[in-house]
């Protein structure tokens, strides 16, 4: 089975990271930091997607085994 083209998660959310060090940055002309920002509203778009079908697969897997905890954010120490 041949890869998949399209960049992985963590190409995407390291793009994203450069993409808003950039604009922090505030050196970039506004054509550019328009383009930029364009940029990283779909590649965080496409992260949110990611991340979305991971957790629905997740709780798919979950639901299997009867053990289905629904995620709330960081364990509890």
């Amino acid at each position: 089975m041949p890869k998949s083209k399209e960049p992985k998660f963590e190409d995407n959310l390291k793009r994203l990271e450069q993409i808003v060090d950039q604009l922090e940055a505030k050196e970039v002309p506004l054509d550019q930091s328009l383009a930029l920002f364009e940029e990283g509203v779909k590649l965080a778009r496409t992260c949110q997607t990611t991340l979305e079908q991971a957790k629905k697969k997740i709780e798919v897997l979950v639901k299997d085994t009867g053990e289905l905890k629904p995620f709330e954010g960081d364990p509890e120490p």
